[in-house]
């Protein structure tokens, strides 16, 4: 997983598998592989004022960390043709890569 990191400070610690991400001592675990999309996908992750991670934003709450997940890739390869004879093309997903996501951190007070 790519690092890009937004604002300075201490950043929060998280640990990834092939498929998720955990942030701090399993307070967040998100599942990216199920999130994947035929578009990008964003998700936001912030903290209230007891610092306890949620995913999505709201009033008083303060970025931790903001993934990405780029829009879900293809292979094609020619399919039989169709009933009226035009080409077909078979889309196959390619298989989820967690190090194609981005992690945008966010510095967090002491």
């Amino acid at each position: 997983m790519k690092e890009v990191f937004m604002t300075p400070g201490k950043y929060i610690h998280y640990e990834t598998t092939s498929k998720s991400i955990t942030y701090g001592d399993e307070d967040l675990t998100i599942n990216l592989k199920n999130r994947e999309r035929d578009e990008r996908v964003l998700i936001d992750v912030c903290a209230d004022i007891n610092g306890e991670l949620t995913m999505g934003t709201a009033a008083g709450y303060r970025y931790v960390s903001q993934i990405e997940i780029p829009a879900r890739e293809y292979t094609e390869t020619p399919g039989d043709p169709d009933p009226e004879g035009n080409p077909t093309v078979i889309r196959t997903p390619v298989p989820f890569d967690i190090e194609k996501c981005t992690n945008y951190l966010f510095g967090m007070e002491g």
